[in-house]
Order: structure tokens, then C-alpha cells, then sequence
């Protein structure tokens, strides 16, 4: 754990006597920074440790060998971070107003979909630097504490703390809803030695409502709070280093990198509010760019335009890959087959598998 420490020249700092106090004041500290909420949780994490084994056991996480790895550390925020007693849980809005209507292309084959949270900038480092800067702000508060930050870098069980913070339920696609706010946001963490008062954990309001599951295109939720990460179409664009399965191939329709059909579905997400942050609004046309011009980026034109992106991380043979099986399952023009045609020897066999597969259902 990370220790604060004023600056030499720092004024003293002073510790207000009231935790509560000391509370509210973070959470303004946390909203004055552009977090669009914020909460604080316990470390009690026994009933979703137990959830967390048993889908493990399943084999639902598919090659997430790191969920293996660290197994009930991800659970225990004590024995990640050693004198943690309470997390800090911030979310940010990602919704992009200006974005191409999702459904829209959605039903467009030869446009290619991509996860509305990475249309724009990689959300990582702009949380981690806010978080950092709500750590220093207490620590110029108060003085010297223990804290660590995490978005998406450690074994954290974000979701379950940010219900136990108060933010939102879990829904059945187990993505967080917050009914005023629906379930386009980020999430991040602030892990710390101060013992705060918590809030109250947010109550279920899903009710009868399983809209989310159907609206799966590969069945990848298997049942209400049950996701099958082998099946889900993020983990297959993103996650997996391999080939993607034949039977799933065709569900994946046009979507290139990630996946948001169940948040679409989610009735929820009428009360989702548009981000506030530039960066998340899309760039390179990526919010409804067509297939075969994103299949003819040279590796320097993807390592070049999505600098700062988070589908830089895939690399451009994943990418290829990917917008393969989006190209086979697109209308049979002459200009997809030729965009198909001229990757047919590409020095990658991975995408060569895949360009073969699209060309065999143009009957090439």
C-alpha cells in the first residue's frame, strides 16, 4: 500500500475529528474532479468470493487464466493490498451523445460495431491520473495514509464493491445499474487504511425483467447474474488470443470489438446521461466506420491511429481477425471479396484461417 506524504513545503494538514465529515468531503473532492458518483464500501466479500469460485470451477472463464491465478484474492482486498479496511468506488459516464445510432449500425452488415466505451480514448489512464488526484487531495487534508488506485490493474472485484458502495445493483447481464443512470459508466477504485463509514449497499431492481438475456447473440448468458465468458462476443474479440470458434462466428454478425447488446436491451439505460469527457467521444470514425476500409489499415496505420485507444491493445492481427469474420458474415459484394481476397496470404495464420472461413461462405 502507498503511503501519502505531504511536500516538505506542504502547510499542515488536519485531520477532521468526525469520520462522517471526513466522508463527505471526499465525495465532493471525488465529484469536483468529474467522477459522476462515488461511494464507500467494507472489505466483506465472502457471498461473492463463493460465486467467484463456483463459476471459476465451471471453466466459465474460458483462457482469463489471470481470474484463475489469484482466485480468492480478488475477493480479499486485505490480502491484495495489506491494511486495507475500506474502498472508495467511483464511476465516470462513457455514453457518447455524438456517437452513429448503435442499432443502427448494428443493422448495417457492412459497417463495422465497436463497443460504445471504445469509440474514443482509453478511459485507464484518465481515471487512474483523477484517482491519483483524489489520493493527494486527502492526503493534503489530512496527511500521511495508506491507498492504492486500481481501474481494470489488479484482481478487484469492482462490481461487487461498487454495489456494496451504493452506486448500483448487479444486473442479470452482470453489468452495474444505477436507476438514475443506467449502466454506461466506468468503474475505478481507491483502496485505503482509512476507516470511513460506509453506505448503504444498492437494493436489486430488475425485478421480472430478463431483456438483457435474449438479446445476447451468442446465449452467452446463461441465466440471470450467469455469464459464459467462452461465449460472449467482448472476450472473443478481445480477450481471446486464438481463433475464434466456427459455430460462433456467424452470431457475431458485425460486431469487431466488444459487444453492448445487452446494455441496449437494458430498459435502464433510458436514464443513462452522456459523458462529459471530450476523450470519449469518437475518433477515427470508429462509432460507424465500413468494414473494408478498417480491413485495409497497414499495422503502422492501427498502431498510428489508435494510439491512446483501447483497441490498440488487441494488435493488428486480432483486428484483422476480427473484421475476417465480420467481412464473412457481410452482404457478398465484389468489394468485400476483394478486401478478402487480398489478405488470402497474409504472413499470420491465424487471420489467414479466418479470411478462408469469410471466403467460404462467399462461395470462394
Amino acid at each position: 500500500m502507498l503511503r501519502y506524504r505531504a511536500p516538505a513545503d506542504a502547510p499542515a494538514p488536519t485531520r477532521p475529528a468526525d469520520p462522517a465529515a471526513l466522508a463527505l468531503e471526499i465525495k465532493g473532492y471525488a465529484r469536483d474532479l468529474g467522477f459522476t458518483d462515488v461511494g464507500i464500501a467494507g472489505i466483506e466479500l465472502a457471498d461473492d468470493e463463493a460465486r467467484l469460485l463456483e463459476w471459476l470451477a465451471a471453466g466459465m472463464h474460458g483462457e482469463l487464466h489471470y481470474m484463475e491465478r489469484f482466485g480468492a484474492t480478488r475477493a480479499r482486498p486485505a490480502e491484495l493490498e495489506p491494511g486495507t479496511v475500506r474502498v472508495i468506488s467511483v464511476r465516470l459516464d462513457y455514453w457518447p451523445a455524438t456517437a452513429a445510432d448503435a442499432q443502427g449500425v448494428l443493422d448495417a452488415p457492412e459497417l463495422a460495431y465497436v463497443s460504445r466505451y471504445a469509440v474514443g480514448r482509453d478511459y485507464h489512464r484518465l481515471m487512474r491520473n483523477r484517482l491519483q488526484d483524489l489520493a493527494n487531495r486527502i492526503g493534503e487534508r489530512i496527511g500521511e495514509y495508506g491507498y492504492r488506485v486500481y481501474v481494470d490493474s489488479g484482481p478487484v472485484m469492482e462490481k461487487p464493491l461498487a454495489r456494496n458502495a451504493g452506486l448500483g445493483w448487479i444486473g442479470k447481464h452482470t453489468n452495474l445499474i444505477d436507476p438514475k443512470g443506467g449502466s454506461w459508466f466506468f468503474l475505478g477504485e481507491l483502496y485505503t487504511d482509512l476507516p470511513l463509514p460506509v453506505d448503504p449497499p444498492a437494493s436489486e431492481h430488475c425485478g421480472t425483467c430478463q431483456a438483457c438475456i435474449p438479446a445476447c447473440p451468442t446465449g452467452a448468458i446463461v441465466g440471470p447474474w450467469r455469464l459464459d465468458a467462452r461465449r460472449c462476443i467482448s472476450y472473443l474479440t478481445i480477450e481471446l488470443p486464438g481463433a475464434i470458434p466456427d459455430e460462433l462466428r456467424p452470431l457475431l454478425g458485425n460486431r469487431i470489438y466488444g459487444c453492448d447488446d445487452c446494455q441496449l436491451a437494458c430498459p435502464w439505460n433510458k436514464f443513462a446521461r452522456a459523458t462529459r469527457e471530450p476523450g470519449f467521444e469518437p475518433r477515427h470514425g470508429l462509432d460507424g466506420a465500413r468494414l473494408v476500409e478498417l480491413f485495409a489499415w497497414t499495422e503502422q496505420e492501427f498502431d498510428q491511429r489508435l494510439r491512446g485507444s483501447p483497441i490498440r491493445r488487441i494488435g493488428h492481427e486480432r483486428w484483422l481477425r476480427n473484421i475476417a469474420v465480420a467481412l464473412g458474415n457481410a452482404p457478398p459484394t465484389p468489394e468485400v471479396r476483394a478486401a478478402l481476397e487480398s489478405r488470402r496470404d497474409h504472413p499470420s495464420a491465424l487471420v489467414r484461417e479466418h479470411v478462408e472461413w469469410a471466403l467460404a461462405r462467399k462461395g470462394v
